[in-house]
């Protein structure tokens, strides 16, 4: 989604542009197959021809996901642009102040969000309505039918995924398989996992989804939200304000770390939206804003130093099955914080904190590099 921006923007600012040359650095250029972002920046500039350059060498990069366009007119350089791809299709183009961002929420962490809503008395959702667009709630629900639209078509496909990897989609057999000697509580949560698959093997195959909070890690909270939904038949305006509580996780955390693996490894993208997924099921069953913060705090704290070792550059190996496990720890981690949320001593915000410098200190092979791990270890037949 960042590269498709970036493209976009430097179509918009050099139009006269009659060709062009991207060219993907760093943990871009090692997955950028694998992502599909090759096809989408060739898409972007049809029919104008682009030559895309995979630079595995230079390391001196402003961010692991770096890219320059170029754009030509003839031979003669009409604009040349770097672009940084930070996360959840957010881009920044390097060197220029982000002269139009506006700070939607006036808090530094979530320590600030808790005492306004200690002073005002109001629920962590309630915040989001306060300082977001009037719309933010026809938003929020085109959101969740974009989840139920994402699960629904990746419960009926079959096949393999697109790529060498030859992954047999297994969201269909997840959901359909009956086991005699199952209980209903253990089927309940196959099916939990089979809604993760869904979404996840919808992006892995370019289908449509919503990025909660990265593309990588985008079956986590539609599969929690679709489970408790069917279970217990939760309306709009209560998922909604689950959609909104989870936002603003997703959001403390880009803006005091980050949610890139790139950059911190799959912790910053699974364990943030475990993170959001298990706040989402609090506020679902209504409870008080230290179980949510606790809930939280739990889902992120023990998926710290989690690696992004994507085999062959793929969202398919490990990440669509480390979607359905995450779904299954956000759930636990609510189930913890609703008994033990008194006993805490871990914050929110130290152990997002603590993500992010432990993302730092991650090898760069481990950091969506497909250089270590399983993507090292996994040879491909």
């Amino acid at each position: 989604m960042g590269p498709e921006r970036a493209a976009e923007h430097f179509l918009a600012r050099y139009p006269q542009a009659e060709r062009f040359r991207v060219t993907l650095y760093g943990s871009l250029a090692y997955t950028g197959i694998g992502h599909l972002t090759d096809e989408i920046i060739l898409s972007t500039f049809a029919p104008k021809p682009c030559e895309i350059v995979f630079n595995y060498d230079r390391e001196d990069l402003p961010h692991p996901n770096t890219l320059d366009i170029e754009g030509f007119c003839g031979n003669r350089s009409v604009g040349k642009q770097t672009y940084l791809s930070v996360g959840g299709g957010t881009i920044q183009v390097y060197g220029e102040p982000e002269a139009d961002k506006k700070d939607v929420y006036p808090f530094k962490n979530f320590e600030e969000i808790i005492a306004y809503c200690d002073a005002r008395g109001c629920t962590l959702d309630q915040v989001v309505y306060d300082f977001e667009d009037e719309h933010i709630k026809d938003f929020l629900l085109e959101v969740w039918q974009t989840m139920q639209a994402a699960i629904k078509r990746g419960l009926t496909a079959e096949g393999t995924l697109p790529g060498k990897l030859k992954v047999v989609r297994k969201a269909k057999t997840l959901f359909e398989t009956v086991d005699r000697e199952e209980t209903p509580p253990q089927m309940e949560k196959r099916h939990l996992c089979a809604f993760a698959f869904a979404t996840s093997e919808e992006n892995a195959s370019g289908g449509t989804i919503v990025t909660a909070p990265t593309c990588g890690a985008c079956g986590v909270l539609p599969a929690v939200l679709f489970y408790l939904s069917r279970m217990h038949g939760y309306s709009d305006n209560r998922i909604v304000a689950a959609l909104a509580v989870a936002g603003l996780i997703g959001v403390t955390v880009k803006q005091n770390a980050s949610v890139s693996g790139a950059e911190a490894g799959c912790q910053a993208e699974v364990g943030t939206a475990t993170s959001m997924a298990a706040a989402a099921v609090c506020r679902l069953f209504n409870a008080p804003i230290d179980e949510i913060e606790y809930a939280a705090e739990i889902a992120l704290e023990h998926q710290l130093g989690l690696t992004c070792d994507p085999v062959c550059g793929y969202v398919q190996i490990p990440c669509i099955e480390r979607n359905a496990v995450a779904a299954l720890r956000a759930l636990s981690s609510a189930e913890l914080a609703k008994v033990l949320h008194g006993t805490r001593k871990i914050s929110f915000d130290l152990i997002v904190h603590t993500m992010y410098e432990t993302g730092k200190d991650l090898n760069a092979r481990y950091r969506e590099t497909s250089e270590g791990g399983l993507a090292k270890n996994y040879k491909v037949s």
